[in-house]
């Protein structure tokens, strides 16, 4: 029985996006960097790397499926923060944000790493920006690399076929 699984290696010549929300820049820019730095690690020229800045977390799904319906990008990342507060706000954005970012990939085909925070306090949010939980912009570039490799695995076997 055949078996296809990414790996962490980059198709040649492959181009990837962060697209990040400006919201929370603490936070954020701590993912962003993070997102480099995992990319440049695994093999990724810092230069096949894009960084598009937009407002907030409700933004994201706009400018993701920009970029993957003009096909430059093998993956996109998609980097924000959204703290819950006292109204349904939080509830909107976050899960806007990651419904619309599942239906880009879905309709174009490109990858699209959630790297999200949706977190009910600030706190929360340091332990996944670089702290006691790691840091989910090194985690979703990782599986934007990942899901590039499959996506192209999976390519040449339909083209083969």
């Amino acid at each position: 029985m055949p078996y296809y699984e990414g790996d962490l290696r980059a198709p040649h010549g492959a181009r990837f996006a962060i697209i990040a929300s400006r919201w929370n820049p603490r936070i954020t820019d701590a993912l962003v960097d993070a997102a480099r730095q995992a990319f440049v690690a695994n093999g990724v020229a810092d230069t096949a790397v894009d960084v598009v800045r937009v407002p907030g977390a409700w933004e994201l799904p706009l400018a993701a499926r920009q970029l993957a319906v003009a096909g430059r990008h093998a993956a996109l990342v998609a980097l924000g923060c959204v703290v819950r507060g006292d109204t349904r706000h939080y509830e909107q954005v976050a899960d806007g944000a990651s419904e619309g970012l599942m239906r880009v990939a879905l309709e174009t085909g490109v990858p699209v790493a959630n790297g999200v925070l949706a977190v009910d306090r600030f706190e929360d949010a340091t332990a996944r920006a670089g702290g006691s939980h790691g840091n989910k912009g090194e985690e979703a570039a990782l599986v934007a690399i990942e899901m590039a490799n499959l996506r192209a695995k999976l390519d040449a076997l339909e083209n083969a076929a």
